[in-house]
């Protein structure tokens, strides 16, 4: 089995991982495991980009709540013991947003035939070694323009959220609906993570999501609230060739790119800064993440689960609001498998009545983290690079066109040493 991701044929520029203002967070390299409320409040930094994604699948695409949520938290947990960093657990993307823009045609069998496809495809790549091939194709400076384009689009992300007129992710436009609730809800609840960032004993995502909550209950909530317990329906999933095929055209083939250069290689790349000198790194590499998420999308394929993968804007997340070891992921993914098995349908509306402003909080302070690491990079010539993917991704619908193209221009500046 081969681990070793790109970091190891190239040099990587070591930053300091503390932040402005870190002074009262826990240092990046920590002695072990924690579970105390930062660590806690670092759990759920990742919502943001989680919860729209997820929530809308599984109203718009009809997937069993308790499978869905059951998948994501035994891979938290799972990926918590092993790692022992905030290793982000995320759905993918580009998968989400396909299979949210076209329904009638993204069935749950489509998506089931999607994560066993990806799965197989990440445990061919990782266990034969052409993971450390791949991964040497993206350079620093391509992981950094990965990286900002990834941040500038959860900014983007964030601030549509903020600016929704209707409060709640099912549509459902609450109380005062004449007036912009959702927005001033929003710019509360940045005044307050911004004043308790890095506040321990009021950890800023866990007051954001409590606020949050408590509005959106105040402001109609309730009355979308599903008073049912207990697991939701776990259905065997069996596609047929015809799905499998729309779910290679359709989802993976344009998922794959982001995959490799984010959720293996820009994880890697954003581990070793974010936690430089941790003995660690030794498992935190392109080709283990590769394997990690092969292992678990190919059965959880079968059950139509929301394929998922880790990822660059989840761990900054994590560690922006206060993660620093594998005890976030642990006790997030405990939350979802107490989600899954108990709340049921109960549980995926009281998820459903945080305002969508308040997710989007979270996504703008996840991209703040991202950005600053393209400050990694010493040369025009990269600073060209990582700049040209971040403008091309945000021209185009296709990221990976983005980044097929910087992956080119990169190549072709080192080839023919220009310099800029």
């Amino acid at each position: 089995m081969h681990e070793n991701g790109p970091e190891t044929k190239l040099p990587v520029h070591q930053v300091d991982s503390s932040l402005p203002g870190d002074d009262h967070l826990p240092p990046a390299i920590a002695p072990g495991t924690r579970f105390d409320r930062v660590e806690l409040a670092g759990a759920f930094g990742d919502l943001g980009t989680l919860l729209p994604i997820v929530v809308a699948m599984i109203f718009i695409n009809q997937l069993s709540p308790t499978t869905v949520f059951l998948a994501f938290g035994l891979f938290y947990v799972l990926t918590g013991i092993f790692y022992r960093l905030p290793i982000p657990v995320q759905p993918l993307k580009a998968v989400g947003a396909i299979a949210i823009a076209y329904p009638d045609v993204i069935t749950e069998s489509v998506i089931g035939a999607a994560g066993i496809i990806f799965g197989a495809f990440l445990l061919v790549v990782s266990l034969s070694g052409l993971m450390e091939k791949v991964a040497r194709l993206f350079s620093q400076a391509v992981v950094r323009g990965i990286q900002l384009t990834l941040g500038l689009i959860f900014l983007k992300k964030g601030i549509e959220l903020i600016l929704h007129r209707d409060l709640f992710l099912t549509g459902m436009p609450g109380k005062f609906s004449e007036y912009p609730v959702n927005l001033l809800i929003g710019i509360l609840v940045f005044g307050l993570v911004l004043l308790l960032l890095d506040n321990r004993r009021f950890p800023a995502a866990l007051v954001a999501l409590a606020v949050g909550a408590g509005s959106g209950i105040a402001l109609g909530g309730f009355s979308q609230l599903t008073l049912s317990f207990g697991p939701t329906e776990v259905r065997w999933i069996s596609p047929d060739p015809g799905d499998y095929w729309t779910a290679l055209i359709m989802l993976i083939l344009p998922q794959i790119p982001l995959t490799i250069g984010n959720a293996c290689v820009g994880t890697a790349g954003t581990c070793a800064s974010l936690f430089s000198g941790s003995p660690l790194l030794s498992k935190a590499k392109a080709g283990m993440f590769a394997l990690t998420m092969g292992l678990v999308n190919l059965p959880a394929g079968f059950f139509g689960a929301v394929p998922m993968c880790h990822g660059t804007g989840g761990l900054a997340a994590h560690y922006r609001f206060g993660a620093r070891t594998g005890g976030a992921p642990i006790m997030i993914g405990l939350f979802f498998v107490l989600l899954a098995l108990v709340l049921g349908e109960f549980g995926l509306s009281l998820l459903a009545i945080i305002p969508q402003s308040v997710l989007g909080v979270l996504l703008v302070f996840a991209g703040l983290e991202l950005c600053p690491l393209l400050r990694n990079l010493k040369t025009n010539e990269e600073y060209f690079v990582a700049l040209l993917i971040a403008g091309i991704a945000l021209a185009v619908p296709n990221m990976g066109w983005a980044f097929a193209a910087g992956m080119g221009v990169d190549f072709f500046i080192r080839k023919m040493k220009i310099r800029i």
